[in-house]
């Protein structure tokens, strides 16, 4: 956009993508041939649920959308609107069907809906008097009527990544809506930003409104001439204490907690994870990192630590802050005294290092599936035993593996929790193997 933009919009409506190819992130959904990218050229709109975090793109994408198919853009705030402004979304969707014109009717927080407001969409969706389009940051399993929710896709939109936020940086620099800043001014606010568009947008306005001040002051000994590390720091104060120089940068926090868990320190884990929600981090990004902790550290030593930090990340959907957070905290402790594993977490490693440096062995005949007589004729599936039908349920000697390829191990047990068991069982199928092909 120009530097001749209208000044007084705010920087957010400023940036605004005006097509699909100036979206930052979300490529997963926009890409070439990814789902919403194939909706946006079918010409056919059609009922959708955008499902992300704050600052994602929501609103973007069905103004977009709109736009894509010439549609009358409605947007109704659950938060604020009712059924009254359904009523009149319908009355104004009516008067465009009467010009033959399209209409995309958006509605922003439809969790906050109850259900007989939700149900008022239901009639005119399934007559297509027009699309409906809602944006939530909650799980529409549990937010969105079951009747609603079956007539509309769910695309799940994902926190934008650090090279998507300093792309927003650079288009705000390049239309001079901010100052120039040096690297580690930029860096602490994309972590403050932690993802979040809007959250980034809104500081960097605040910052060059901070800036603009200064620069008429002239009672200033020293000029300010570019946003300063230190300067960021003197403005924002305790917005942004938990990036401070004293160690507390985001990334290097989370290493903290997901090292004390490692090192099963329930204390020290506790305290990391209430550092990181007194910064301000969003409880659904700790909910994320802690079912990788339980997959990478803990993992088969103690099943249940997966099954609990996924429970964890549920409870804190349908509770929200403060109460949901206990649960996260439950499992922050469950997950410090554990027992640990990695062993799967590098069996998938070499797994994915060997297959990638390997050449594609061809399946065993008896291992592949026959479905057809034709299939039958050419031996598919010759000679495969059913391990039900063999002693214990194993079938001793036989082997899975593409022929010529060596047992390469990559799974190996440690003598902890339940892998201890697992190494037992391991070992006694091994020699079962061993036993049965050296029979002559």
């Amino acid at each position: 956009m120009p530097p001749s933009a209208t000044p007084h919009q705010p920087l957010a409506e400023r940036l605004r993508p005006k097509t699909l190819g100036e979206v930052i992130g979300q490529q997963q959904l926009l890409g070439e041939g990814m789902p919403l990218r194939i909706a946006f050229e079918s010409g056919q709109p059609h009922s959708c649920i955008l499902w992300g975090p704050p600052g994602t793109g929501k609103t973007t994408i069905a103004r977009l959308m709109a736009d894509a198919f010439g549609a009358q853009f409605i947007s109704i705030s659950a938060v604020l609107g009712g059924v009254k402004d359904i009523r009149e979304a319908v009355e104004m969707a009516q008067v465009a069907l009467g010009q033959d014109k399209r209409t995309i009717v958006f509605v922003d927080e439809v969790h906050r809906f109850n259900k007989s407001q939700q149900d008022a969409f239901l009639p005119h969706v399934e007559s297509g008097l027009f699309t409906f389009i809602g944006a939530t940051t909650e799980n529409p399993s549990f937010e969105v009527n079951s009747a609603l929710l079956s007539r509309a896709a769910v695309y799940v939109l994902q926190s934008l990544s650090e090279e998507d936020l300093k792309q927003i940086v650079q288009r705000a620099l390049d239309i001079q809506a901010v100052p120039p800043m040096d690297d580690g001014a930029r860096d602490r606010l994309i972590a403050y930003a932690d993802g979040d568009a809007r959250r980034l947008l809104n500081t960097l306005e605040t910052l060059a409104t901070a800036f603009q001040a200064v620069s008429k002051d002239t009672a200033t000994q020293q000029k300010q001439e570019h946003i300063t590390d230190d300067w960021l720091l003197k403005v924002l104060g305790e917005r942004m204490r938990r990036y401070d120089k004293g160690g507390e940068q985001f990334y290097d926090t989370i290493s903290a907690l997901h090292k004390s868990v490692r090192g099963s320190d329930p204390d020290a884990s506790l305290y990391w994870f209430m550092r990181m929600l007194d910064g301000g981090a969003d409880p659904r990004y700790m909910a994320r990192r802690l079912v990788r902790m339980a997959s990478e550290d803990v993992g088969l030593a103690d099943p249940r630590a997966l099954r609990l930090a996924l429970d964890a990340a549920e409870v804190y959907e349908r509770l929200g802050s403060p109460e949901g957070e206990l649960a996260l905290a439950e499992c922050v402790v469950y997950l410090a005294i554990a027992p640990k594993s990695n062993a799967v977490y590098k069996a998938y490693n070499e797994a994915k290092a060997f297959i990638k440096k390997d050449g594609t062995r061809p399946v065993p005949m008896h291992l592949r599936n026959a479905p057809t007589k034709l299939m039958k004729e050419l031996e598919y599936g010759k000679g495969y035993r059913y391990a039900h039908d063999e002693a214990g349920g194993f079938a001793a000697g036989e082997s899975y593996l593409p022929e010529g390829m060596a047992e390469p191990g990559f799974y190996r047990p440690v003598e902890r929790g339940l892998e201890i068991k697992i190494a037992e069982k391991m070992r006694a199928l091994r020699a079962l193997n061993e036993k049965s092909r050296n029979q002559p």
